[in-house]
């Protein structure tokens, strides 16, 4: 049986298809794993420990060795991307009574403000350049609660402890401390995230009911779909203000796939949150799948753009004066 490899045609698969399979053992059989000892650890109590494991493998991600020009670029859509989300979500929240029509402000936040680390880095290595890629260190500080946490308690929308903020970042901090000291450690935790997120997102879907799928199905689908347009727009936008090609920002608009586990772990901070926690968890699900699909036409569609208007330009360029050089042919060697 290919069973893997049925689960990686599904877009965020590894995340996606273990939270589901959580979610109907909680919906149909809820006592099936609740038996003790080590059986009842891999259920929905585990949760926290499987997170704090994502929390410090995330980290490892964090280098400090990048290009100014990278950076700059990274962070310029970090902004855009981040930015925008918070403007919605705020929005809803002071002047829609924190929803819009079935689509709470922890959602909107969670789906919109957390890209899709593995896609943009695919993406950006097939139709952009290293640099394209390399702006990705900077924006991984959106994985994880942390940054919605901040924002959410920053807006006087949540009531965290401080120390329960500690206690998020603090897995985070350890591993990017470790990574940038050793990079063997880097390498050796960076490459073996694939294995905790299917336990993450099992546990994680253990705490959800399906019949929530129900309600928030179609609501994710348009959550996915805004999260595309508005957040695209405005990371290509940031791109090609910095001097980026547009690009990245199409790659970066995506929903991460472990964002769905970020709304349980906001209720667990605050537990105000905990009766829109489900549904939020299964709409941010939605918008994964969703923008899986459609990120990836987004930047194809960014790229041909990019690569007509390079070719516009060498033929528009003086005679004798060399073209453009685009990423597939800059540096190559010339034709014979």
């Amino acid at each position: 049986m290919r069973i893997l490899k049925a689960i990686n045609k599904v877009p965020g698969g590894l995340m996606v298809v273990p939270l589901f399979l959580g979610m109907a053992v909680n919906t149909f059989t809820p006592n099936l794993l609740k038996i003790g000892g080590f059986t009842e650890a891999l259920s929905g109590v585990g949760y926290p420990t499987v997170l704090g494991m994502f929390l410090f493998t995330a980290g490892t991600k964090m280098t400090l060795k990048t290009a100014p020009r990278m950076l700059k670029r990274g962070f310029g859509i970090l902004v855009a991307k981040v930015g925008i989300a918070t403007t919605i979500a705020l929005s809803v929240a002071y002047f829609l009574g924190g929803d819009l029509f079935g689509l709470s402000k922890l959602a909107l936040l969670v789906a919109m403000s957390d890209t899709n680390g593995g896609m943009f880095l695919a993406l950006t290595s097939a139709m952009g350049d290293k640099e394209d890629a390399g702006t990705y260190v900077p924006q991984s500080i959106e994985t994880g609660p942390f940054l919605t946490m901040i924002i959410l308690v920053g807006a006087g929308l949540a009531n965290i402890p401080w120390m329960t903020m500690v206690s998020v970042i603090a897995p985070i901090a350890a591993g990017a401390i470790l990574a940038n000291l050793d990079e063997d450690l880097r390498e050796f935790f960076g490459s073996h995230e694939p294995i905790i997120v299917p336990f993450m997102a099992f546990t994680l879907g253990q705490n959800i009911n399906l019949m929530n799928v129900v309600n928030g199905g179609l609501l994710g689908v348009v959550l996915g779909i805004m999260t595309l347009v508005i957040t695209g727009l405005c990371c290509i936008a940031a791109d090609k203000l910095l001097g980026g090609s547009g690009i990245a920002g199409a790659a970066a608009s995506s929903t991460a796939g472990n964002s769905a586990a970020v709304p349980k772990a906001v209720a667990m901070a605050d537990p105000t949150y905990a009766a829109i926690a489900p549904i939020a968890t299964v709409q941010v699900a939605a918008s994964v799948i969703v923008t899986a699909v459609l990120t990836p036409i987004l930047t194809s569609w960014m790229y041909n753009r990019v690569q007509k208007q390079r070719a516009a330009a060498g033929r528009t360029a003086t005679p004798g004066a060399a073209p453009a050089a685009t990423p597939a042919t800059a540096g190559a060697a010339p034709a014979e």
